[in-house]
């Protein structure tokens, strides 16, 4: 399951909902630049690392090793957890995950201001110089926290020539490289009981026919190598990075799920063609309540995309898609799509891979009647207001992928499921001409 836009799509929620048809859920990249939020019983659950998955005490979930781990941040969330009594005695983690340290947080700072109004919009949570130092093959992994030894002389060594940055660069006070160590070593302790061969253990979740989620982090667009670079995170969010990032063949994926709002929002910097700087653009972001979870930034909020969306489409190979928040559009009278756009006098339907063509698109616009009724209560889409039905028989047809979840609201029940797309059988949702959006087609 991915996200098919800037991310903050509502991916918590859907994961959250697919949870309980799976036996194994996997954050396969990212560190806690992520934020996932899941609404159960009027209570609200914030995650960063932990997958969405942890609320079902029979599912069990695992942080791969292409994702970057901070050890605090990740006790702080098993400790918060099981102050409202959520276990975590399923919760596993990939031993050769990376490990962000103190200083990966601080040049991730010092870095984005001296880039001015260059910068990209990071967290500032130390992801970029995670990644950067495992490329680089300078990086700590979560087995290392277990080995004194080898962190002793790997950290001391590390945080010497981090030191250098930190003080001659930035005018920034050194660390101490043993007061590092033994916190560190006390964090590896703490999670000592979770730690295990991710691969294999998924290997054999395999082997035994066990359903497997894997939980995509940020979106389409972020992803490092297609996404709208440089403006991107620092990890691969489609749908291909879960292989590498869960440490399994392509083989054994049997269908991607896309997310995607009802209309469109960014976090950070980068070019945004259908953002809207007026009242409606604020009304999507007041109905929507579109802060971030980690840094609890305001959103950019546009119209849907369904350039990007078509994009995300190929570059996943979506098999369907969750559309999230419909119910923010409740009250307007109409609603616009983006279904391509203007490049220097010329309309193309696709996205651009040049970063300086992208800046300039303008949007190409077909407008859509609204329907100004409350759908937060609506169980079927047959509840739905007729002109919301159309709206998203719409955009399922643009993106000619079928949609099997709708989203209403921030709570479990607040959805429309249309095929459970772990248990259903796989595209069997079509969209069609006549006056239904979706109809099914004869189980053989």
């Amino acid at each position: 399951m991915i996200g098919a836009q800037w991310g903050d799509e509502g991916k918590g929620k859907i994961t959250d909902l697919l949870s309980k048809s799976a036996d194994v859920v996997v954050r396969y990249q990212g560190g806690v630049n992520a934020g996932h939020t899941v609404v159960v019983n009027g209570q609200t659950f914030k995650l960063h690392l932990i997958p969405s998955g942890i609320l079902y005490p029979d599912t069990e979930c695992i942080i791969g090793s292409g994702t970057v781990i901070d050890p605090q941040v990740l006790l702080e969330e098993i400790d918060q957890l099981t102050a409202l009594g959520i276990p975590s005695n399923h919760l596993f983690i990939s031993q050769t995950a990376h490990v962000t340290m103190p200083y990966h947080r601080l040049l991730d700072q010092a870095e984005e201001e001296f880039r001015g109004h260059h910068r990209i919009g990071t967290t500032g949570r130390g992801i970029g110089p995670t990644y950067a130092d495992k490329s680089e093959r300078t990086g700590v992994r979560v087995q290392d926290l277990m080995d004194p030894a080898g962190l002793a002389e790997q950290l001391t060594w590390t945080i010497t020539q981090k030191n250098l940055l930190l003080e001659k660069l930035y005018s920034l006070p050194p660390l101490d490289p043993a007061t590092i160590i033994d916190q560190y070593l006390a964090y590896g302790e703490r999670l000592r009981p979770h730690v295990v061969d991710s691969s294999l253990m998924l290997y054999e979740a395999v082997q035994k026919r066990r359903n497997i989620l894997f939980e995509g982090a940020q979106g389409t667009l972020l992803d490092l190598d297609h996404g709208t670079y440089p403006y991107v995170t620092s990890s691969n969010p489609v749908a291909g990075g879960a292989c590498v990032g869960a440490g399994i063949g392509p083989t054994m994926i049997d269908r991607v799920i896309g997310v995607a709002k009802a209309y469109t929002t960014r976090v950070g910097e980068g070019p945004f063609p259908t953002e809207l700087h007026d009242p409606i653009g604020q009304l999507l972001c007041d109905r929507g309540a579109e802060f971030g979870t980690t840094t609890g930034r305001q959103r950019r909020c546009g119209w849907f995309d369904a350039v990007i969306g078509r994009y995300a489409v190929r570059i996943n190979g979506l098999d369907c898609l969750a559309i999230t928040k419909l119910d923010v559009l409740d009250t307007l009278p109409e609603i616009k799509v983006c279904v391509a756009y203007r490049i220097d006098g010329r309309v193309t339907q696709h996205f651009p891979n040049s970063a300086r063509q992208f800046a300039h698109c303008t949007p190409v616009y077909e407008t859509l009647p609204g329907w100004q009724q409350p759908t937060t209560d609506c169980r079927t889409l047959e509840d739905l207001p007729r002109p919301a039905l159309s709206y998203l028989k719409f955009l399922a047809e643009i993106m000619e992928v079928p949609i099997a979840i709708v989203s209403l609201g921030a709570s479990r029940d607040q959805t429309i499921i249309v095929e459970d797309p772990i248990h259903g059988p796989k595209r069997a949702l079509l969209y069609d001409q006549g006056t239904d959006p979706w109809v099914a087609p004869p189980v053989t």
